[in-house]
């Protein structure tokens, strides 16, 4: 294993000694004391307990094997004879989270002792993934770990398929999150994520009679060993109730007295920086009873209302997204984000108060990032702290919620912005109505002073939207309570001055900023693709690239190295392999490596057109059938697969995966033409596939329509894995063609300019006329019953002037973009060399760099760097603030 020094941007001119120097096998590195910067008050009474804590757990293999087998049987309680690879998993976390845990407590130790500003990331989902791979590379012990897990008879890799994966999210917005709390651990910024602790994810994925059906994921069925239970954080959380007013030295006073209380406990999972000892957490909320037990009910002999409440309270965490076609799960969706952000502002809080000073010092302690609308809660939480608890007026409260949080939209669709009914907050959480009503009464006067006169301002901007149900705009609530609103792509970002918050804008346009989306290449390149990772570290002599992926782009010479592109397909073609062993195990169908792996892995939703895929598939089936054998030879065999979730209520999304499979059906089954085109739906798509599913891509389809897609992260994963695009002029696809080159991605369709116009003139035509022929031959195919039948409702979507997401106008531009992948996969240099330079030019699209400019533009925070062990007892006394 290679030493690696870490280089911090903007560091201060400190020079870090990296985790990786101390993670050898040598005895005289056993012993690393741990640095001392915390109070020694009470050492007189603790002088043992401080003796014992001193040092970090030795990492060489004698030592790992020991820990791992002291959790084997202390806290497994598992024998020598009844001891099997799923324990081993167990215990091998344990002996990591161990070492987490060490770093986790003297990170939040030193951040206090710094007083240092840090942020605060709330979202409702956290895609975090599996963690033990993730940690024993962040921590530089794989080697370590392979060799002490091997001599007990099990290999490192064998353990990491025992991890379930944490249902915490259901998509790019969860799987950014945790992209981004690895990057502020690795980059030493002073950081925690807030989120729910959900029992349930959203579903398991099954795939029967080739529709989508919807299992519990209950992913917590055989424990977690990665999270810690914090029974001493917990706090009260209010629902319902009345607002009782009451004048005190000539003000009046608001008490909110709840109807109903619960209790919201932590749970922490550590988040390891990658080669430093910084390591934050994640912190997730699970909903428990604020009275365990009716004792009175249970001995009435009225058992069930004896665990009523428990149960009641339980049910707020208990299912990510939970159904909101009815009152109840609005409700319910409701009580998680206020659950959310009322206990996460009271450990806010909390931490704040622990030094005496003025709340005006909130903004240079605390910057809260709000992940979409879905914590924007929080603005009123505060205001009503600020307001009700600590008595300061709403002008001053306000000042400080204004510099305290900032905003991340992730959607240009209208209807995709949250609105919460009026009824429904105020039955909910009263005194919150109150105080949306008087901040949107200050802030309409600060409009009509603005733009006097303008009827239109007035009502765009207010926080309430009015109609027969009075709604409550969350995203409004968001801009004006935030400091700094961001998109997340640059396209994204000026759709939202220009169209979505055009009247925001030009309320307050240094307000709106872009800050680019990015992914973590600690996951999504040096682990799940580690022989490419190790390929770049031989070429560069070095394994830094992982921490500046710009180092890359000095390896652009390898393209016109044949024998190094040689080396790079290799790698891809083991990738290939890996996911064929996958798909035969989990779909049952046989693939063939040296066909073109063309790969769609993404929710399923209209408007990222899976529907267009599948249709072209179809017309590719179809000319193969009417090419004589030699013609065929024009035609790239090819693997089309597709992966993703359809929310359980989206009827059209379900007929799209009902579509997919009969088309598999019918098209692997023909032996006339499945050597050269074969479909396979990969089931319940979540990270760890993905990790398996992405390296192997030789093309990945990104083909929104333009202006629907904010961003994108999984364009940008496929790219750092050598894989090229296919795509429309849509989100972070733009920018991945500005960095690789238009000649190394195959990009088509009507761009966003154009879609208006376009939808007009599709409203306005004659379907046979708006969708030309040979797309009409596909839909004539299916409603001839060749793919099955029920498929009506989805054709309907595009042929009565409906076709909203233009896949008649891109279909024909789409074919022809396909034609000229065929063309290009018939020459493999030239394949290689394309693929190739798309992996090394990725560099943008780090999550690193993502972060350094959340935290240069909205944050105002620094790297805080926790003091490295060292062998020498003095040596960790001389800490300098």
């Amino acid at each position: 294993m290679s030493g690696l020094q870490k280089q911090m941007q903007n560091s201060e001119s400190k020079t870090l000694m990296s985790r990786k120097s101390f993670c050898g096998s040598n005895s005289n590195m056993n012993q690393l004391f741990r640095p001392e910067f915390g109070s020694t008050q009470s050492l007189a009474n603790h002088e043992r307990l401080w003796h014992l804590m001193q040092n970090y757990l030795p990492s060489d293999k004698k030592s790992i094997q020991e820990q791992i087998v002291n959790h084997v049987e202390f806290s497994l309680a598992r024998t020598r004879f009844d001891f099997h690879q799923v324990h081993c998993y167990q215990a091998v976390s344990h002996s990591i989270r161990d070492r987490l845990i060490e770093s986790f407590n003297d990170t939040q130790l030193y951040f206090h002792e710094q007083d240092c500003k840090r942020v605060y990331y709330l979202s409702i989902e956290f895609l975090i993934g599996r963690c033990l791979q993730n940690a024993v590379g962040n921590l530089g012990l794989q080697d370590a770990y392979t060799e002490a897990v091997q001599e007990l008879g099990y290999k490192l890799e064998d353990l990491y398929d025992e991890e379930v994966d944490p249902a915490l999210g259901n998509g790019g917005l969860g799987r950014l999150a945790a992209c981004f709390l690895d990057s502020l651990a690795t980059l030493n910024y002073p950081a925690f994520g807030y989120g729910i602790r959900y029992s349930y994810g959203i579903f398991k994925q099954l795939i029967q009679n080739g529709q989508q059906v919807e299992a519990p994921d209950y992913w917590l069925e055989k424990g977690n060993p990665w999270e810690i239970e914090r029974l001493d954080v917990q706090y009260p959380v209010k629902f319902y109730g009345r607002v009782v007013k009451r004048h005190e030295n000539g003000q009046e006073k608001s008490l909110w007295e709840a109807g109903e209380t619960i209790v919201a406990r932590a749970y922490d999972t550590p988040i390891p920086g990658y080669m430093t000892f910084n390591t934050i957490a994640l912190r997730l909320w699970r909903s428990v009873p604020a009275n365990e037990f009716d004792f009175t009910s249970f001995n009435e002999g009225d058992y069930f209302k004896s665990l009523e409440a428990r149960e009641k309270a339980e049910y707020i965490t208990s299912v990510l997204y939970p159904n909101d076609n009815s009152y109840a799960g609005k409700e319910l969706r409701l009580k998680q984000e206020y659950l959310l952000v009322s206990a996460t502002l009271q450990d806010i809080m909390r931490r704040f108060k622990k030094v005496r000073r003025d709340w005006s010092i909130l903004p240079e302690k605390v910057a809260i990032q709000l992940n979409d609308t879905h914590p924007s809660l929080a603005i009123l939480e505060l205001l009503r702290i600020l307001i009700d608890q600590e008595g300061m007026t709403h002008a001053n409260a306000w000042e400080i919620i204004s510099k305290t949080f900032g905003y991340t939209n992730h959607t240009v669709l209208p209807e995709a912005l949250e609105k919460w009914g009026v009824d429904l907050l105020g039955s909910l959480l009263p005194r919150h109505l109150e105080i949306i009503y008087y901040v949107n009464m200050i802030f309409l006067n600060k409009v009509s002073a603005k733009f006097p006169g303008d009827a239109h301002k007035l009502s765009a901007l207010s926080l309430i939207e009015e109609g027969p149900v009075k709604k409550i705009r969350m995203a409004n609530l968001s801009i004006i309570g935030s400091h700094m609103v961001n998109g997340v792509a640059r396209i994204h970002s000026e759709l939202l001055k220009t169209d979505l918050f055009k009247d925001h804008f030009e309320m307050r346009p240094k307000k709106f900023i872009n800050i680019t989306n990015g992914v973590a290449p600690r996951r999504w390149l040096r682990s799940c693709n580690q022989q490419l990772a190790k390929l770049y570290d031989e070429w560069l002599g070095t394994d830094e690239w992982v921490l500046n992926m710009d180092m890359l782009k000095t390896l652009e010479d390898k393209c016109e190295d044949q024998l190094a592109l040689i080396q790079f397909m290799k790698v891809k073609r083991n990738n290939k392999l890996r996911l064929i062993k996958w798909v035969r195990q989990y779909c049952n169908v046989e693939v063939n490596a040296d066909t073109l792996f063309d790969i769609q892995v993404k929710r399923i939703h209209e408007y990222k057109r899976q529907f267009m895929n599948i249709l072209y598939v179809i017309y590719r089936y179809l000319l193969l059938k009417d090419t004589p054998t030699e013609g065929r030879k024009k035609f790239a065999p090819r693997t089309v697969f597709f992966g993703g979730k359809a929310a359980p209520g989206y009827l059209n999304a379900k007929r799209i995966i009902k579509l997919i499979n009969a088309v598999a059906e019918v098209v692997n089954h023909d032996l006339d033409t499945n050597h050269f085109l074969k479909v396979v739906f990969l089931p319940n798509y979540n990270v760890s596939s993905a990790e398996i599913i992405i390296p192997a891509s030789d093309i990945s389809q990104h083909i929104s329509t333009a202006g629907t897609e904010a961003s994108g992260t999984s364009n940008m994963k496929f790219v750092m894995n050598g894989g090229i695009i296919l795509g429309t002029w849509d989100g972070a696809n733009i920018e991945i063609a500005e960095e690789v080159g238009l000649d190394n991605i195959f990009i088509f369709g009507a761009r966003v300019e154009e879609v208006g116009k376009l939808i007009d003139n599709m409203k306005n035509s004659d379907p046979f006329q708006y969708i030309q022929k040979p797309l009409w031959n596909v839909i004539q195919a299916i409603r001839s019953g060749i793919f099955g039948h029920d498929h009506h409702g989805l054709l309907d979507s595009i042929t009565n002037r409906n076709d909203f997401y233009l896949v008649g106008h891109d279909f024909y531009h789409y074919a022809q973009a396909q034609i000229k992948i065929d063309q290009l996969y018939q020459d493999k240099i030239q394949w290689a060399k394309k693929a190739f330079y798309n992996s090394i030019r990725s560099g943008k699209f780090s999550s690193d760099r993502t972060i350094h400019e959340y935290a240069q533009k909205i944050w105002n925070i620094k790297p805080i760097v926790v003091p490295q062990p060292t062998a020498n007892k003095q040596d960790r006394f001389k800490i300098q603030k």
